[in-house]
């Protein structure tokens, strides 16, 4: 791992995310979830909790996601949420276990994790919280390093060029979609400077089978300088990091 590399473990509270997607139309895509985390660092452990004889139909692309699913059943006798408790046990014992796993993301708007939250910020975690809209409490929202809303996955505030058919052969233009898609997301992280090194780190995570040799590239410097070629993209050599390139945004 890179010095700036973050390793994140993924705790989901499915039952209240099914409780915010009573509210809308559409089903759950985990997939979508996981994309914008990757951009976050590595996601070492992923684990979600309900009880799923309820929520049978998301469990085949949960396991495509290769998430772990803790089966909680319900207890109808008690007031007690099982799955709550079992989540914030496992967080903890992972924080105390797993010292270099520095991110927690918590996917839930359940207000009960806020306790779970201070104690993790309490033994030096970053705390990432996503939730929907209709059931996130402000109290859990507010005490986290940083909220997402599940809702504002689907928007995408950074604008990407898209390469046209007449300047890019169809073979290349899935690693170009590839490449704009990371620096995108190092932009909206507000990285600052953004190395070459950390925008391949961001595609492997994205895709971990790419490898720039597949498209013809004999290194990724090469991948970078004909992007720029082509104008989509502005690159200068970092003299503090060896000549190293930088990207510094699109052009197009």
């Amino acid at each position: 791992m890179t010095d700036n590399e973050h390793t994140l473990a993924v705790f989901i509270d499915f039952e209240n995310l099914a409780i915010g997607f009573k509210h809308r139309k559409g089903d759950f895509n985990v997939g979508m979830l996981l994309e914008r985390l990757v951009e976050k660092g590595k996601v070492i452990v992923k684990k979600a909790y309900a009880d799923w004889s309820v929520y049978e139909k998301y469990t085949k692309a949960l396991h495509e996601a290769a998430i772990e699913l803790i089966e909680i059943p319900r207890r109808s006798m008690t007031g007690k949420n099982s799955a709550d408790i079992r989540l914030a046990v496992d967080a903890m014992d992972l924080a105390w276990s797993k010292e270099h796993i520095d991110t927690f993301v918590i996917v839930s708007g359940d207000s009960d994790f806020s306790p779970l939250v201070s104690k993790l910020k309490e033994n030096g975690k970053h705390i990432i919280g996503l939730g929907m809209k209709a059931s996130t409490s402000d109290l859990l929202s507010n005490n986290c390093d940083e909220f997402i809303f599940y809702e504002d996955l689907e928007t995408a505030p950074v604008a990407m060029p898209s390469p046209s058919a007449e300047e890019i052969p169809d073979k290349k233009r899935e690693v170009y979609d590839l490449l704009f898609d990371s620096i995108a997301a190092l932009l909206r992280e507000n990285k600052d400077p953004i190395f070459a090194s950390m925008v391949k780190d961001t595609m492997q995570r994205k895709r971990p089978s790419f490898s720039e040799s597949g498209y013809g590239y004999r290194t990724f410097s090469d991948l970078l300088e004909d992007v720029q070629k082509h104008g989509y993209i502005k690159l200068r050599r970092s003299r503090a990091a060896g000549g190293t390139y930088v990207v510094e945004g699109f052009t197009k």
